[in-house]
């Protein structure tokens, strides 16, 4: 069983950061792929980023390109979302997700965490 649990998030002012984690359960944290996802209330959970199992390759959604970062440490079993030049848009809750395959949509990831709440205000 892999388990996901979020942290790092928080209130901010426009133009702030914040750095999210997701700390991930069990010994073949290596072998999936993650990903994040928000959702905002009233709206459908969408797409934020990904990143391979090895850390190579990320993506991220149009709108966070150049504003945020994904990253993992898999010695600790960590993956990160680095988020710069915050906006009030921003706010939802982030939730992070796991393999099998590096993906954009959510039916592509298996596990899922609890989410951690992101408010950016203007």
């Amino acid at each position: 069983q892999v388990q996901l649990s979020e942290s790092g998030g928080g209130l901010v002012q426009a133009g702030g950061s914040l750095r999210l984690s997701c700390a991930v359960s069990g010994r073949t944290f290596a072998r999936y792929p993650m990903g994040w996802f928000r959702q905002a209330p009233g709206k459908e959970r969408e797409f934020v980023a990904a990143i391979t199992s090895n850390g190579g390759t990320t993506y991220y959604a149009d709108a966070m390109k150049g504003r945020f970062t994904i990253s993992r440490d898999n010695a600790k079993n960590t993956v990160y979302l680095q988020m710069n030049s915050l906006e009030p848009e921003d706010t939802a809750v982030y939730y992070c997700a796991a393999g099998p395959k590096t993906a954009v949509k959510l039916l592509d990831y298996t596990y899922w965490g609890q989410g951690t709440q992101v408010t950016v205000s203007s």
